[in-house]
C-alpha cells in the first residue's frame, strides 16, 4: 500500500471507531502464483457491507465482505483461501493463475490489542518496522523496529526469537517486503511499514507541476530546491516540501536520504552541473537527469575540468536520459514516464512491457528470471 491509500485505511478506522460502528479489517497474508495485490495490503470493511481500499480490482471484495460479515458476527478471526482459477463451488473462477490468503479480524479485538494499536500509530506515523502477526500453531503479536527492543510477546519463546530475527532481515532488506514466514510446525506474517520514499526535485519549472503532483498521488513525499522564490510557491505546489537555496547552500539546506530519488531538472548548465554533483555525493539510490544524454555528457565534462571526476559506483545511479522509453512529449507524459522508471528501479524491475512475462508479475526481474531459469 503506499502512502495515499495507508491514509485512506488509517482515516476510515478513525471514522468508524468514532461512530462504534462494527467494523473487520481484510489482510493478505499470502499470495501464490499471479494475483492483483500483494501481501500487506489492507481493506477496511463496515457491518453493512461497504468497505474502504481493496484487496483485487474489484472482484475479490464481494466474498471478502461476505466472510468479513461473519467474523464480525462472530468475533473469531479466519484466514480464507481464494483461488482466482478454481471453478468449483468454492472458486471465484477469475481465470487468474494464482491464490491468495486473506486474514480477516474483527476492528474491536484489533483495537483492545495493545501492540496492534501501536501498530497502526507506526503506520501513521511512516516508521520503520514490523508487526508480525500468527496465523497457524502460535499465539500473540510482536512489533520489531529497526532500532530499539521489540514491543508484545508470542506464546512460544523459541518461536518469537526465530520470529524476531526474520523480521530484523526483513527490515535490512534493500527492498523491504511484507510477507509470510515458516517457523517450524508455526505459521506466522511479518507486515513491513516504511517511510514514504522521497523525491527530491532540483528546478520549480512549470514541468515540474504535474511531476510533483503526480508524485504526491503515488504516495511520495516531494521536495523541491530552487532559488527563485517567484517559482517556488504552495499555489504551485502544495504538497510539496519547498527549499530556497543556492547551489552554494546545498549542504546545509537541502538534506537527501538513504535511498531517495533525485531528479534534476533545473534546465540550466551550472544549476544542473551543481545539483547533480551533490545528488552524485548523496545516498540517493536514484539519480535522474531531464533532457539528452549529450547534455549529461557536458555536465560531466564541465565538472572534470573543475576537478570533480565521479566514481563508475556513483555513476552507476544516473539515469540519463531520465523515464522510460514510452515517446512522451507532453509534461504530463514525461511525468508518467519518469515515475514509471523510479517505482520500477525501487521495486527491482526493468520497466519493459509485460508481455510475454510469465509467473508473478510482481517478482522483480532478477527473482522472475531465477524462477524461470
Amino acid at each position: 500500500m503506499d502512502r495515499r491509500e495507508i491514509e485512506r485505511f488509517l482515516g476510515a478506522i478513525r471514522q468508524v471507531s468514532l461512530s462504534i460502528e462494527p467494523a473487520a479489517i481484510a489482510t493478505i497474508v499470502g499470495v501464490r502464483g499471479s494475483a492483483y495485490r500483494r501481501e500487506g495490503t489492507h481493506m477496511l470493511i463496515r457491518a453493512n457491507g461497504t468497505y474502504e481500499c481493496a484487496l483485487s480490482g474489484g472482484c475479490l471484495e464481494p466474498s471478502v465482505a461476505a466472510a468479513a460479515a461473519r467474523v464480525i458476527e462472530t468475533g473469531e478471526p479466519v484466514v480464507v483461501n481464494y483461488d482466482l482459477a478454481d471453478d468449483s463451488l468454492w472458486g471465484l473462477g477469475m481465470g487468474c493463475s494464482g491464490a491468495v490468503d486473506v486474514l480477516i479480524e474483527r476492528l474491536d479485538e484489533i483495537e483492545r490489542d495493545e501492540v496492534t494499536r501501536e501498530w497502526l500509530n507506526v503506520l501513521s506515523r511512516g516508521e520503520r518496522a514490523v508487526l508480525v502477526t500468527p496465523l497457524v500453531g502460535v499465539s500473540g503479536r510482536v512489533l520489531v523496529r529497526s532500532t530499539g527492543e521489540p514491543r508484545g510477546r508470542l506464546s512460544d519463546p523459541a518461536v518469537e526469537r526465530e520470529a524476531i530475527a526474520r523480521a530484523q532481515q526483513r527490515l535490512g532488506a534493500a527492498r523491504p517486503q511484507s510477507g509470510p514466514e515458516r517457523i517450524g510446525a508455526s505459521e506466522l506474517f511479518c507486515e513491513i511499514s516504511a517511510p514514504a520514499q522521497e523525491i527530491v526535485i532540483f528546478g520549480a519549472n512549470s514541468d515540474v507541476v504535474p511531476l510533483a503532483r503526480e508524485a504526491w498521488m503515488l504516495g511520495f513525499s516531494v521536495t523541491i530546491v530552487d532559488a527563485r522564490s517567484a517559482y517556488l510557491t504552495k499555489d504551485q505546489f502544495p504538497r510539496a516540501t519547498l527549499i530556497l537555496a543556492h547551489f552554494s547552500e546545498f549542504p546545509g539546506a537541502v538534506p537527501i536520504a538513504p535511498g531517495s530519488a533525485v531528479l534534476v531538472m533545473n534546465h540550466h548548465i551550472e544549476r544542473d552541473e551543481e545539483s547533480l554533483r551533490y545528488a552524485l555525493e548523496s545516498g540517493a539510490g536514484y539519480i535522474g537527469l531531464l533532457g539528452p544524454r549529450s547534455r549529461y555528457l557536458v555536465l560531466l565534462e564541465n565538472l572534470a575540468r573543475r576537478g570533480y571526476i565521479p566514481s563508475v559506483a556513483q555513476l552507476a545511479r544516473v539515469h540519463s536520459p531520465v523515464g522510460l522509453a514510452i515517446g512522451a512529449e507532453t509534461p504530463e507524459e514525461i511525468a508518467i514516464s519518469i515515475l514509471g522508471e523510479i517505482i520500477a528501479v525501487a521495486r527491482g524491475f526493468g520497466g519493459g512491457p509485460l508481455t510475454g512475462s510469465e509467473g508473478r508479475v510482481h517478482e522483480p526481474d532478477d527473482r522472475r528470471l531465477l524462477a524461470s531459469s
